[in-house]
């Protein structure tokens, strides 16, 4: 039970009281292991790897820092942000969640109808779990997947359940709940009849497998056939029938077992790629954790996007035919596009991974342990359909192939697929890209297309901080972990400084080591790392911290130098393209002074 305190009662933003509410050491101690560090908390950053921890956590300011190689650091939304490879948005309502913080939207009627598609979907999930261990034909199911090897705990897990065999039990149920059967119908769960205008349930004897989003909740189902049963129409019955798109649910945006998988991706740094439920939950049950599923849907790039957060290294494991456009191969192209790192799991000839691993989870691991990368997959699979030593062969070995190595964004790995298949054709390499130019995205296909708007979509790789800002945030530190050097900084070394870190240094002058209040956020987003690294900084015994300091500021002063000398270099070969004969002979006086003060810099 939460007490609300005056100050939160008086806090009119959600974030301010979320903030408030909860700590971020309990947030990230969710998440990954912390180990107390004097008055902060360390770990291994979760976000690269690393075998010495330089991920810290400061309760006293609410904040979090890579002090390696990402630079990551923020407060807990941007933490759960990255960690479970969301936006704002989500990040807020899993931490709202946690809070017990009501969040307040601008369109009434949107959320309400949100809110209320959530609670039918919770409803219902509950609904057919309690059907799976009561109803006849539930139990029937359950003895179903018990006999694939499933296990109880899986089964409650995953919180699967079973539609009986009637037309309206869901609805009436969720009727008697207080909710129409119009918004029962929108949220996924009942059809309306042609004919009478009567609802009914869409699933209906069928195992269910209730779709999650990356808070655990039920968004979507899935339901799938157990047992064969002739239809009046004497058409064969769908193995699956899906939830279709709602206001929660699109399968285009979903990858199934996301929410339970994430963290088991990054620690792993690879994600393993099946194609239905049962694979999905059979896998993860093997102790692979890091295990996601399509649902009725080929990979699109929102899906690409979304896992690229977590790991670039995919492993397939689903039946992968490399020849003609199928789905999986139009997703697997997106995936090479994007730039993943792509091995495929080779699964035996008519064989799921479910099937594998109820036979012997151990052949499963060998699969896993042996798995291709996607030029070895692509050439043998390739040529086990084709004798490289005719024509006609040839011909088809190039016409598999060249349209797979065109896709290939990076020139170095597509250089090697390309010297590869010149050995195998006993062809010039310049024969292949001959035949590769001619090859354009448009004459690939849809699946050509989607490759480009996906590489569109990438995110953009963090900005690596100059040498430069290393030195002025390390410089910083120490002048917050020793404060008697701050008066080794003269003015007019303030000028070597870029203006946010001129401006902390002012103020440190001026104000103490105290924030004013009024002092801009994006510099206090600078300034709060700086502290937490003062605290966290392990000082050697014999540690001179002026020597330290001087250092700092020599090397600082050598980049600026060393900029102004090529500023100047520049404004030189301008002004002889111009014959500014003038103009030339004042740089070269300037540039002279220049290289004075670095050789005087140098001996110093």
């Amino acid at each position: 039970m939460i007490i609300l305190n005056l100050q939160e009662i008086m806090l009119s933003s959600p974030i301010d009281e979320i903030k408030n509410r909860l700590d971020v050491v309990e947030v990230i101690q969710s998440y990954i292991k912390l180990q107390k560090a004097g008055a902060s908390y360390r770990a291994l950053c979760p976000f690269h790897s690393e075998k010495k921890p330089s991920f810290f956590v400061s309760p006293a300011r609410q904040i979090w820092h890579c002090f390696g190689s990402c630079s990551e650091g923020g407060d807990i939304f941007k933490f759960v942000m990255k960690i479970e490879g969301v936006e704002f948005g989500d990040a807020l309502r899993i931490l709202a969640q946690k809070a017990g913080v009501e969040l307040r939207k601008q369109s009434p009627e949107l959320k309400t109808a949100r809110r209320r598609f959530y609670e039918i979907c919770e409803l219902a999930s509950r609904f057919f779990e309690k059907q799976l261990e009561n109803n006849s034909g539930g139990k029937e199911a359950k003895k179903y997947l018990l006999s694939r090897g499933m296990k109880e705990e899986s089964i409650k897990k995953w919180r699967l359940g079973y539609a009986p065999d009637t037309w309206r039990g869901l609805s009436d149920f969720l009727v008697g709940k207080g909710y129409k059967r119009e918004e029962i119908a929108k949220a996924g769960l009942a059809l309306k009849s042609e004919k009478g205008g009567d609802y009914y349930d869409r699933f209906r004897r069928r195992i269910i497998f209730p779709v999650f989003n990356l808070s655990s909740q039920p968004i979507g189902f899935g339901g799938r056939i157990f047992k064969e049963r002739e239809r009046p129409d004497g058409q064969e019955e769908a193995k699956y029938v899906n939830t279709p798109s709602t206001l929660l649910y699109d399968k285009s945006n979903i990858l199934y077992g996301l929410n339970k998988a994430g963290m088991a991706i990054r620690k792993k740094d690879s994600c393993i790629l099946v194609e239905g439920y049962i694979d999905e939950i059979m896998v993860n049950q093997a102790g692979f954790e890091n295990v996601v599923a399509t649902s009725g849907t080929a990979l699109t790039s929102y899906q690409l996007k979304i896992l690229k957060r977590y790991s670039e290294n995919l492993l397939t494991a689903f039946d992968m035919d490399i020849a003609g456009d199928s789905a999986t191969k139009r997703g697997i192209d997106l995936a090479q596009v994007s730039g993943f790192n792509i091995r495929v799991i080779t699964m035996p000839k008519d064989s799921d991974p479910a099937a594998v691993i109820f036979k012997d989870p151990k052949i499963w691991e060998n699969l896993v342990e042996k798995a291709k990368t996607i030029h070895d997959f692509y050439f043998e699979t390739t040529l086990s359909k084709f004798d490289k030593n005719t024509l006609e062969d040839k011909k088809g070995i190039s016409k598999t192939l060249l349209p797979i190595i065109k896709k290939i964004p990076n020139k170095i790995e597509q250089t090697y697929w390309i010297q590869d298949l010149a050995g195998i054709l006993n062809v010039k390499e310049e024969n292949v890209l001959e035949e590769l130019q001619k090859l354009t995205f448009q004459n690939l296909g849809q699946s050509g297309q989607e490759a480009d708007q996906a590489d569109k979509e990438i995110t953009t790789p963090l900005r690596q901080k100059s040498r430069k800002e290393l030195l002025e945030e390390h410089l910083i530190a120490l002048t917050i972990k020793f404060p008697q050097i701050l008066n080794l900084i003269a003015e007019q070394d303030l000028k070597l400084f870029s203006p946010q870190f001129s401006l902390i240094i002012n103020n440190f002058k001026n104000e103490g080591f105290v924030l004013k209040n009024d002092f801009p956020k994006e510099l206090t987003d600078i300034i709060n790392p700086l502290f937490l690294k003062a605290e966290v900084m392990e000082i050697e015994p014999g540690f001179n911290s002026e020597k330290e300091f001087k250092y700092c500021l020599k090397e600082i002063k050598a980049i600026e130098i060393k900029n102004k000398l090529d500023e100047i270099s520049q404004e030189i070969k301008r002004a002889e393209e111009e014959k500014d004969f003038n103009k030339i002979q004042k740089l070269m006086e300037e540039f002279n002074l220049y290289s004075k003060s670095r050789s005087e810099l140098e001996t110093a």
